[in-house]
């Protein structure tokens, strides 16, 4: 498990700006779609931070959350791609890596039907971004692409926060989760400021 956080450590430490992604006249649609979440820390962040919110709350909310997200991803996705204009899409994902990290630290019992409704309308705006930075991709197969990794992201953030929660004993999991929360929440902050 501990290999497991530092390799996630490693890969946010040096995950290189949101510009940076495969030219799908090179790569293909579906690899420039896979790599689009990969290659920006906000997304890893948000992304991952899904993941560990839906293991924090347990129960349904463990598939809820991730499926609420993708599909309401793939809503913003369309619109974008469809020229439905919608404003302060940056600012948006940044407070979404802020907003799932304070979430997840301060670990208040939220009942499910709000965070399902606190998670899709930040998956708009990741979807929206993705969109519209479509470029020469064909959208079905960028979209795929991009949904497939996000996916797993999200699984990931799943499995490190059921995988805390399970190997520390006591409240230490859940304490080692909300301190990943802060640190989400502080890393948008810093995003965010040197924006």
């Amino acid at each position: 498990m501990l290999r497991l956080l530092a390799v996630a450590a490693l890969l946010v430490a040096t995950a290189s700006p949101a510009f940076a992604h495969l030219d799908p006249g090179e790569h293909g649609s579906i690899a420039a779609g896979f790599s689009h979440p990969l290659f920006g820390v906000d997304h890893i962040l948000a992304m991952v931070a899904v993941g560990l919110w839906a293991a924090l709350l347990g129960g349904r909310a463990i598939w809820a959350v991730p499926v609420t997200f993708v599909s309401l991803m793939t809503a913003g996705f369309a619109a974008s791609f469809v020229g439905m204009p919608l404003p302060y899409v940056e600012p948006a994902i940044l407070a979404s890596i802020v907003a799932f990290g304070l979430l997840i630290a301060i670990a208040a019992p939220i009942p499910v039907g709000l965070v399902l409704a606190v998670t899709g309308f930040f998956a708009i705006f990741h979807g929206y971004a993705h969109g519209s930075e479509l470029g020469s991709a064909g959208a079905f197969a960028f979209g795929a692409g991009f949904i497939v990794a996000t996916s797993l992201l999200h699984v990931a953030g799943v499995a490190v926060g059921a995988g805390l929660m399970k190997l520390l004993a006591g409240n230490a999991g859940r304490t080692a989760l909300r301190i990943a929360g802060g640190a989400t929440a502080a890393y948008g902050m810093a995003l965010a400021i040197a924006g």
